[in-house]
């Protein structure tokens, strides 16, 4: 493991950021955090806060001429419909040409199963795409410009295609951030689906491992799926997360209905990951 290179990682104090910078830290690396404002780690990480959509001839220099570069920045991650995905894009695109054009020598760009749309069984790389909402379809468009325009480059892209994040649930926007808030209200039951559709959990402390590993490494490029590779019940996975909370609230199954447009079963194929991990 080289911790000699230098690491850039954008949108680093959100929620996916701030695990990975710590991440990057515990291993050693030198690391360059781009925010709009400074997180943690303050005093072992170098914080810029300048904006990385105002590109400049020398925007490469302004942000320490990092050997990596991990593009974690995303307005509106957990809004599917807002109309910032499809605002930025544009900007995204400009920004991730820069850095390709100033030589940097790895991307990582943090992709989404929502590129994928709805889907029954397993996603691999090369699962077709067709987006459902206006944040899967911004990522989508996201990853082929980048990935065409790195085309014949010396920049290697990695686009880290992230399943069902858990963990840190104070400050996500999941069924499990939404069941603790009830919980610290006093609710003593929390309406439910059926829970019976399986997805791919994956907490985020794993997942920071995981971007980082396959952001470092430069056996494998392309599309990586960043999962356990394990579908497991919205309703087995809620209910362990209750008990290993040790909290009091119960599950009123089917007071809501199962959404039509969600898949009985989606997870992801988590062969490369699995062994981009076993280099480290």
């Amino acid at each position: 493991m080289d911790t000699s290179k230098k690491i850039l990682v954008t949108g680093a104090a959100g929620y996916i950021g701030k695990h990975v910078v710590q991440e990057l830290v515990h291993k050693g690396y030198e690391v360059i955090a781009s925010d709009y404002a400074k997180g943690d780690d303050a005093d072992k990480v170098t914080w810029i806060t300048i904006p990385i959509f105002d590109v400049t001839s020398d925007l490469f220099e302004q942000l320490g001429s990092p050997d990596v570069l991990i593009h974690l920045a995303w307005q509106d991650g957990f809004i599917h419909n807002s109309a910032a995905h499809m605002n930025n894009l544009a900007k995204h695109i400009a920004f991730l040409n820069h850095m390709i054009d100033s030589g940097i020598s790895n991307i990582s760009v943090m992709g989404t199963m929502h590129e994928v749309g709805y889907w029954e069984g397993m996603i691999e790389e090369n699962t077709p795409c067709s987006p459902l909402n206006q944040y899967g379809v911004a990522k989508n468009a996201l990853r082929q410009s980048v990935m065409l325009y790195a085309q014949g480059k010396e920049t290697k892209v990695n686009w880290l295609r992230a399943f069902y994040i858990t963990g840190d649930d104070k400050r996500g926007n999941s069924v499990f951030s939404k069941i603790l808030d009830a919980e610290d209200r006093g609710v003593k039951v929390f309406p439910f689906t059926s829970g019976k559709n399986k997805y791919d959990f994956i907490t985020i402390r794993e997942l920071a491992e995981m971007i980082v590993a396959a952001s470092v490494q430069t056996e494998f490029s392309g599309i990586i799926n960043v999962c356990s590779g394990r579908p497991i019940s919205l309703a087995e996975r809620t209910e362990n997360f209750i008990k290993d909370k040790n909290l009091f609230i119960t599950l009123e199954y089917g007071a809501f209905p199962d959404r039509a447009y969600d898949s009985p079963g989606v997870w992801g194929d988590a062969s490369i990951i699995q062994k981009i991990m076993k280099l480290n």
